[in-house]
């Protein structure tokens, strides 16, 4: 009996979860109150309240269901592990965005993240988790990059760190502007030849 009260709970939990997303998507997570996110769950306030004591905390919730594409790009560097440090940097680059291709419960979450949300103070939390994800990722980034310039595949003067940020800015502004409209042209399409464009200009000689 407990185990199935366990389960109920944990159903509704994930309904009221999933209700959130799909508020949150069309109108704003500052624009969205607890009520529309118990309308759209077909739950009551007070079962909201049960599991959540308030939106920061949905939010919150929410995002932890998934891993962010720079997260995921970190759990999958090992399987990209070759002997050309420039190739292991642009296969890097891109998994974050095959990542974001592939998975549509990510994709309306990193939506929501990225362009539906003031980041509050009571929200901070999930900002800080992003910001860590991306600075391990750049971290992650550079190290290969050095690795390429100490083989003399870059310039000896060549200064990673910045390469490593430039990427990633062109990595993360096609994240961007993919998922503000998706429909307006291929994210892999684009990045691939863009990615590899960055990095034949970054190679010594």
């Amino acid at each position: 009996m407990v185990r199935r009260t366990k389960a109920d709970a944990l159903h509704t939990r994930n309904q009221i979860l999933d209700a959130a997303e799909q508020v949150f998507i069309s109108a704003g997570v500052a624009r969205t109150s607890l009520q529309d996110i118990a309308t759209q769950a077909g739950v009551t306030r007070g079962a909201i309240y049960w599991h959540f004591q308030d939106k920061a905390e949905v939010f919150t919730a929410m995002m932890d269901r998934v891993l962010m594409p720079c997260e995921c790009a970190m759990n999958q560097i090992p399987e990209h592990a070759g002997s050309d440090p420039m190739a292991q940097v642009e296969a890097m680059a891109l998994l974050p965005l095959v990542q974001l291709t592939k998975d549509a419960h990510l994709q309306r979450v990193f939506t929501i993240a990225m362009h539906m949300t003031e980041y509050t103070a009571d929200m901070l939390k999930v900002q800080d988790r992003h910001l860590e994800g991306v600075a391990r990722f750049l971290d992650a980034l550079a190290e290969r990059l050095d690795h390429a310039r100490r083989l003399g595949h870059l310039a000896p003067a060549a200064d990673t760190q910045v390469m490593a940020r430039a990427l990633f800015s062109l990595v993360d502004g096609l994240m961007h502007n993919w998922t503000l409209q998706p429909e307006r042209f291929d994210l892999l399409a684009v990045a691939q030849p863009a990615v590899a464009c960055f990095l034949r200009g970054a190679r010594a000689g």
